[in-house]
């Protein structure tokens, strides 16, 4: 069975952040594939991404916080505010109601709002909350790992990159709606090499 690439792909953010999140999610259990596919992406210097749907969850969430006072906000509402296909809103919203992050209510006045105040989501949680772990590797968590010999010290790495990974997605849903990033992300998306591709 082949892996479909946007199954297999290692997915990172690497929007302004330029930390790898990486995690392999081979198609119906492919694993054969999803080394395969692995293999392709690193001769070709492919790029890990975001997925849609992480960018979307985060985007939805960032549209309730803006809106955390006035009340319950309609799917069609965010969706139309963000761009974002209102079917497939419906789904990342339904993950996050299910994560605690949002609740709902139905009717007229029904909607989606924030559980909890946005100052206390962060946007790793939101993204956890409809992708799993930030950092995997294989599709096992860093700590679940070892290594021997010359690329013992691998874990390590690993491990260091899950840390920035969570510092740098740990800024609040609130810092992110109110345009204030904390002073160490502005300086990391501030080096003219985070806007470069390598």
């Amino acid at each position: 069975m082949a892996c479909r690439v946007d199954r297999c792909v290692p997915w990172f953010p690497t929007r302004s952040l330029g930390f790898p999140v990486l995690s392999v999610r081979p198609a119906q259990d492919d694993v054969k594939g999803a080394v395969r596919a692995t293999s392709a992406s690193v001769r070709n210097n492919a790029r890990m991404r975001i997925s849609a749907r992480a960018d979307y969850a985060v985007r939805a969430a960032l549209q309730l916080a803006a809106a955390q006072d006035a009340g319950p906000l309609k799917a069609e509402a965010i969706a139309e505010g963000q761009g974002i296909s209102h079917k497939f809103l419906e789904g990342i919203l339904g993950d996050m109601r299910k994560g605690g992050l949002v609740q709902s209510q139905r009717g007229g006045n029904g909607g989606y709002w924030l559980a909890r105040p946005a100052e206390s989501i962060s946007v790793a949680e939101v993204i956890r909350c409809v992708e799993g772990p930030l950092v995997s590797v294989r599709g096992e968590r860093p700590p679940d790992l070892s290594y021997t010999g010359p690329a013992e010290s691998l874990l390590t790495l690993w491990i260091a990159l899950r840390a920035g990974v969570r510092e740098v997605l740990g800024v609040s849903l609130a810092e992110v709606a109110a345009a204030q990033l904390p002073e160490t992300i502005v300086a990391l998306a501030d080096d003219p090499e985070a806007w470069t591709n390598p």
